[in-house]
């Protein structure tokens, strides 16, 4: 799916023209950008929390040559899924409702090599 195929749905679903369902949709990628970049996590219930993690620089090796070389520190984009979206992935009901779904995700120090 792409973004224009969102902006359709978003369309075609709300009722909206398709210029105000790209302006809206456009707002949203903005909004969750613009929070991403300020190194904030996302928590949307019943989705997902996507989370800004800071990686250190560290040794790693050229797997053709052995030779060592440096890796530079860097930040990446974790997605963690809710219980809520992994169970609709494996067709399965749950009982949960999206209202605090994803708490129990919190760990924040996971991952922060």
């Amino acid at each position: 799916m792409t973004k224009a195929d969102i902006i359709e749905s978003v369309y075609e679903k709300v009722g909206f023209s398709k210029k105000e369902a790209a302006e809206i949709v456009e707002m949203v990628f903005d909004t969750i950008k613009e929070t991403l970049e300020r190194g904030e996590k996302i928590k949307i219930s019943g989705f997902g929390n996507f989370i800004v993690r800071d990686k250190k620089s560290r040794v790693g090796r050229n797997p053709q040559t052995g030779e060592e070389i440096e890796i530079s520190a860097r930040r990446v984009l974790t997605f963690r899924p809710s219980q809520v979206l992994k169970n609709a992935l494996n067709g399965e009901v749950s009982d949960e409702t999206t209202e605090g779904a994803d708490d129990d995700d919190d760990e924040e120090g996971e991952g922060d090599e």
